[in-house]
Parts: C-alpha cells; structure tokens; sequence
C-alpha cells in the first residue's frame, strides 16, 4: 500500500512538474503583446510634467501613459475595484469565487446576467482585442495568469488605467481626465471619479457629452455600490450624486503647438518629452499674443519667445497666435521663418566695431548721404541727422553709420562671425558673397536664432545655442565679442527710449533696464522687437506669414509694444544698476577713421543739461505751454533731440522751449558742434 501511495505520488510531481514546464514553454512560445501599451500619445510637457500638447497616436486615439504608483486619485482606484474586482489583490488572475457567483446566477435566469471577469482578465482582452465568445474567455482567463506571473499587481493596475476605454477615441484615465474635466487624474471629485469608473463598462452608450442620464445613472450605481462596500459614506454619496455630468469634451491641449510639433517630429519613438518651458507664463503669453493679433492686420502672424539668460532655456515659445486660424496661415511656425531683420543686427556690427578697437560709443560719425562703391542707403525718415556719436547712431538706429562701421569690421567677417556662432544666415537668391546690405537686413535669419544672438549679449558677448528640452545639455558657446563689447552695446541699447504709448515708471525702468532694439525689413513686411533684461530675453515678431507688405506697421510701433508687455508678464528681478554713462573717446577714436577730416579742438567744458535732471517729473502747465530746456557748456551750436528726433538748433542760447506730444516717458539729449552729449530721462504728466 504505501509503495503504491509513494509510486501515485512519484506520478503526480512528474504530470505537475510537466504540466510547470509546458506553462512555462507555452509562456516562452506566446507572450503577452504589449504593443498597444507601446503605442502611446506623443506628448509634450513643461518643466513641472504638465501636458502642453498631446498627439494621437498610431491607432488614432488619446492614450496617455500611468506609470506605477503614478499620480492618480486613490479613492478612484478604491471605488475601481470595489465595483470591478474586489479581490484583485488577492487572486491570481482568475477569481474562482466570481466564476461560481456568476455561473450560478446565470444559470437561475436562464441568459447571462453577470461576468466574472477580474480586472486582470480585462487587461488581456485590452492588450489583444477579440470579440466576445466563450473561447474569447477562456483565452482571457490563461493570458491573466500569465499576466499575474509576469507583472505585480501594480504594473497590471497601471496597464488597465492606461488602455481602458472612455469613449470615442479616448483611452486611459489621464486622457478621459483631460477631455471630460480638464484635469490631472489625482486632482479627481467624488463624482468624477465614479463617472470614470463606470464609462468603460459602455464607453460608447455612457458617453456623458452624448447620452448624459445614462451616464448619470451608470455613476449612481457605481456609488451605491461602494456605499454597499464600505468605501464610501452616505455624505459622499450624495455628494458625488449631486455633481455636475459634463456635456461636452475639453478642447484637444494646444500650448506651444508650433514648437510641441517640431519637437515630435524631430525626436521620433520619444512618448514623453520634458521642455523648459513655464506653463503658466507659457500661457499667459500665448493669451497676450491672441489678444494682440486682434488688433493686427487680419491676415498677419505674431511670434514671441521667452529666454532665461542664464541657462538659455526657452521659458516661452509662441510661433503664432491661432494654429488653427487658417485667415493669419496659423499653421506656419513663425518661430522658424526665415526673415529679413531689417536693423537688429546692428547691435553687434557695433559690438565687433567695439571688439575690433575701431569705434568708441562717443565716436562722431557723419550720418550725411554717401556712397559705399553703388551702395548709397537712407535713414527710414528719409533725412540725415549729420555728425553725431556711435551711441546715438545705435539708439536711433541710423543707417549710414551702420553700414559705415560694417564697411570697417567687413561683412564677409560679420557674417562669418555669426554663422560660427550658430545663427544661420540666408543670402537673397543670387547673391553669393554678403555685403554692406547686410547691415540693413539684406540677409534672412529667423526669430530663434536672432534671440540666441541677444541673449549672448546678456552672457559677456558668449552666444550659445537656446534649449528647449530639459534634458538637453548646456552648451559652451562660442565668443562672438569680449564681455566689454557687450556691456558697452547693452548699456547703449538701454538707454533707447521705450516706444510711443508705453509706461514704464523710473523705479521700474531702475529696477529692471530693459536693452530694447528695433527692427523692421524693407517695404514693411517684418516687425522685429528684441529686449534684453538681466535675467531674461525677449524676442517679438509680427508681419504676414507669405510675406505681404503691412504698412504703416514697423518694429517701433507694433513689435515693441508687444515686447513690453511681455516684460509685464515676467517674474521680478533683483534691483538693476543704474545706467552708465558713457567715458569720453580716445583721441584716435574721436571720428570713425581718425586722423585727417576728426572734429577741432575740444571746448574745455562738455555740454550739460541743467534742466529737467535726469529722473525728474516734469509737469504740464496747460498744452500750448511749453518745458523749457536749459544747458551749460559744450560749444555752440547745440542740438537738441527728444527720444532721437530733432526738435531744435540753436547756435547761441542755451535754453529750448519743448512741448510734449502727451503724457510718458521721454529721453532728453543735447549735443554741441564736437559731438558731445548729455542725456537725461523724465517722466511727463
């Protein structure tokens, strides 16, 4: 007898163990297809992991990935599985309690009025659809004991709040969240989290936006049921019933849209990429740049990026103002288009000038007609200003002195220096080698590229590529000019006056000075802003994507504007310096070229405004009475300019009478015959 026990015995760990090994080959021979968990959503983040925008994915549908443990509501798993599985951390795939459960009240009615499916046998019919059958089942039931040897209980959790189904194309909690509440699923209500509990039972007929009583009704009885478990309180219960059903999807996410597509298609296979972008001044920014295209030409762009100095990373990035707005070509990354900047490159022709010792800020340069070889440029108000120094030619923005030291520094050398500082310059069609039009925009360059170039102003001179992903390393850089150069064209550029209409107070200008420059192309088809800050960069862009002249639109009066408003949006920064003044010249840097043709000799004492002072507020006494201006020193005569523009000569007194166009800021200068200055900045009430 006891041989035979032993022989039986013997013959039952042989079929077991053969059994063991056949699961274990057939686990080998057909694993699980996990394919439909690899085809997830591209999606693009912030720099915290919020979604900027979501991508469909290969099956055309939302489908966001939960990782373990991940970010969702606990009180929505607790109501999942107490109406789901209730078992779920305890059974091994199949619930042999549920198939006797089921199996007996099925048979008492006759028809199938209950499953005995276990959340981990959903999961394998999620992972490999089929319809459903009997030998459907009984696949199910093998592939989640599968499942269950293979993953944790947590990894089979999060494979089912990733795929589930939630109604038309939307799959997985995080994309229902989205579409139905506009939410993350951690930030879940009572409510919200029975009514996603119950979709997947009939995404299609729950739908809330199509049939809102059925999905009323599927959440009640979820609710009830988790009162029935324990999970919730009647308080909740009443709560949760008393929500709200939405009746209509989320918009799809669309922040950053234009830079979140380039990204995925540049990074293909990536599901998730991190940006350095802030969310919410992402957004605040993209709001400011729809309300300002509504008073732009109908058919014209706007582009903005926001740059963090330091680091180069891009804080803010809007490459239009409506992807979908088919009147403005939304479609079109403005961020990217190649355009002609018109004067912003000027700042670093003077900035190599500096570099290359051939210009000082208080260099005179004869701002006269001339010709360069068959090259003879106009200022944009068609006039020339005469002698005057380098600091002001840059703050004006005059022409002929841009062209005059580009001819020194040389433009095959210029745009050298910029193509080996990473910005790409592209030559109009026929034109082989660059020349003095460069000065003047006679080269296209995109807003990327020229916001790389006025942050490395801010980092001595040092220009480095931007970074938009935050995991991408920071570059070195290459040196366009010395740290002396640069300070020297930031300084010169922060004294320019802000433009027409534009308040900013002298304890917000002492605060945080802001470099600005202009620029805009020929016929005025571009609008270029660029403002420089301790901390930050901005860049603005306006004008029709196909290139379409908008006159009467120019960087001074549409893209500068915009620019400051975008300063309003930003963070504070730690109180500023002061501005500099500028040392007097070298002799043999009086005049662009020295020696022969440089100014007589210098009066002992340079000119200086004695009134208003520099910060002062200068008060209106009634609109046909004038301020009047008042210097000393210099010698005679003196002009007088107000934000650059000329208002008077006078070749014997000393005193002025100005009248203010209105209320703002205005920067006051007056220059005598040898080309020294003196400015100030008041405020006008």
């Amino acid at each position: 007898m006891g041989r035979r026990i032993r022989r039986w015995t013997a013959g039952l760990a042989l079929v077991l163990a053969g059994l063991g090994l056949a699961a274990v080959a057939l686990d080998r021979l057909f694993p699980p297809d996990l394919s439909r968990l690899a085809d997830l959503s591209p999606a693009v983040v912030d720099r915290d992991g919020r979604p900027l925008r979501v991508f469909l994915n290969g099956e055309g549908a939302w489908r966001l990935p939960v990782a373990e443990h991940g970010p969702v509501d606990p009180l929505f798993v607790r109501l999942l599985l107490a109406y789901e599985d209730r078992r779920f951390w305890d059974h091994a795939g199949v619930d042999p309690l549920a198939l006797l459960r089921a199996a007996g009240q099925n048979a008492a009615s006759g028809r199938v009025v209950s499953g005995a499916s276990t959340l981990t046998m959903q999961v394998a019919r999620l992972l490999e659809p089929h319809p459903r059958s009997l030998t459907g089942k009984l696949r199910d039931m093998a592939r989640a004991a599968q499942l269950e040897a293979r993953f944790g209980k947590d990894a089979i959790l999060s494979f089912y709040l990733t795929l589930a189904p939630y109604g038309g194309n939307l799959e997985g909690v995080r994309a229902a969240t989205r579409a139905y509440f506009a939410k993350e699923p951690q930030e879940l209500t009572v409510g919200e989290a029975a009514l996603l509990v119950a979709l997947p039972q009939s995404p299609t007929a729950l739908r809330p936006d199509r049939f809102p009583e059925r999905a009323r009704a599927a959440r009640a009885k979820v609710l009830d049921r988790a009162l029935e478990a324990g999970v919730l309180t009647g308080a909740q219960v009443r709560e949760g019933n008393g929500e709200p059903i939405p009746t209509a999807r989320e918009p799809a996410l669309m922040d950053a849209a234009h830079l979140a597509e380039r990204l995925v298609r540049t990074h293909p296979g990536e599901r998730v990429l991190r940006t350095t972008l802030d969310g919410p001044l992402q957004r605040a920014v993209q709001d400011l740049a729809r309300a300002e295209a509504a008073g732009l030409h109908e058919q014209a762009g706007l582009a903005i990026v926001v740059v963090d100095n330091a680091s180069r990373a891009v804080l803010a990035a809007v490459g239009g103002p409506d992807p979908l707005d088919d009147r403005r070509q939304g479609w079109v990354d403005l961020l990217h288009a190649r355009r002609s900047p018109g004067s912003a490159l000027k700042p670093f022709i003077y900035g190599l000038g500096f570099n290359d010792g051939l210009i000082h800020p208080e260099t005179l340069v004869a701002d006269v007609s001339t010709r360069f070889g068959d090259y003879a440029p106009r200022n944009f108000d068609r006039d020339f200003d005469g002698d005057l120094t380098i600091r002001e030619a840059l703050q004006r923005s005059l022409n002929v002195p841009a062209v005059a030291v580009l001819d020194r520094v040389g433009p095959v050398r210029f745009a050298a220096a910029l193509e080996r500082s990473g910005v790409r310059l592209t030559l109009p069609r026929g034109v082989e080698v660059p020349g003095l039009p460069l000065a003047l925009g006679g080269a296209a360059v995109d807003l990327w590229d020229m916001a790389a170039l006025y942050a490395g102003l801010a980092n001595g001179g040092r220009v480095a590529p931007l970074r938009a992903l935050a995991d991408a390393p920071r570059a070195e850089g290459v040196s366009l000019m010395a740290p002396a150069a640069a300070a020297q064209v930031l300084r010169i550029l922060e004294g320019a006056a802000p433009p027409a209409g534009v308040v900013q107070a002298q304890e917000v200008r002492r605060r945080r000075p802001v470099a600005l420059k202009t620029g805009t192309s020929f016929g005025f088809r571009d609008a270029w802003a660029f403002g420089v800050s301790g901390r930050y960069t901005v860049g603005v862009w306006t004008g029709r994507p196909d290139g379409t002249p908008v006159p009467g639109h120019y960087g001074r009066n549409t893209a500068a504007p915009i620019l400051f408003r975008v300063f309003d949006r930003l963070p504070p920064e730690p109180g500023g310096a002061a501005l500099a003044g500028m040392a007097q010249a070298p002799a043999l840097l009086r005049r662009l070229g020295g020696g022969d043709g440089g100014p007589p000799a210098l009066a002992a004492d340079p000119p200086r405004l004695i009134f208003p002072l520099d910060a002062a507020t200068v008060e209106r006494m009634g609109e046909d009475e004038p301020v009047i201006l008042s210097a000393s020193g210099g010698r005679r005569p003196l002009t007088w300019l107000v934000d650059g523009r000329r208002i008077a000569t006078t070749p014997v007194a000393r005193d002025v009478p100005w009248r203010p166009d209105g209320p703002g800021f205005a920067r006051i200068t007056v220059v005598d015959a040898d080309g020294r200055s003196d400015s100030v900045g008041v405020e006008v009430r």
